[in-house]
């Protein structure tokens, strides 16, 4: 367990196939921009289509789906995706997906946690950098990543297919 870990009370560990409806409820509350009722929430969370997902993310060799548990409960999920390449003579890369901690447990380090856990996660993985994307909405979640020590340093790009 790290420092910032025990501060905080959590407990990090690999996400299991139940708690996939509580990490899409997680992934939901947390929206940028917020539309659901938290009854709609809760259906979309049970759809099987999450099941799914979940098997899929779980099969995967560089993906690996955390939850942080506070007094037995889920309360934060995120997804490390490890990824290899040729950029700066083959340094695999870590992403963070999905940073997501319950809205009414905030403030509490809890999001500290999960990412030192990761940055560690990514390190033990032979990742020799971390790099997430945040949508440019969320002003107080791009203050919390730089606290830690990431640098803004690229404008990102996404395409919907």
């Amino acid at each position: 367990m790290t420092e910032t870990a025990a501060l905080a009370g959590v407990t990090m560990r690999e996400a299991r196939r139940e708690d996939t409806a509580r990490i899409a409820t997680l992934i939901m509350q947390g929206a940028a921009e917020q539309s659901r009722s938290g009854e709609e929430i809760a259906t979309e969370a049970s759809h099987p289509f999450y099941l799914d997902a979940f098997d899929e993310v779980a099969a995967s060799p560089y993906n690996t789906l955390f939850v942080a548990e506070l007094d037995g409960e889920v309360v934060g999920t995120l997804q490390v995706t490890v990824i290899p390449g040729l950029i700066n003579r083959g340094r695999k890369r870590a992403k963070l997906e999905s940073v997501h901690v319950d809205p009414a447990l905030r403030g509490r380090r809890i999001g500290e946690a999960m990412v030192a856990h990761a940055v560690e996660f990514a390190r033990q993985s032979g990742a020799g950098l971390v790099e997430l994307t945040s949508n440019k909405s969320r002003e107080a979640a791009h203050r919390f990543y730089r606290r830690l020590g990431f640098d803004q340093s690229h404008e990102g790009f996404k395409l919907e297919l």
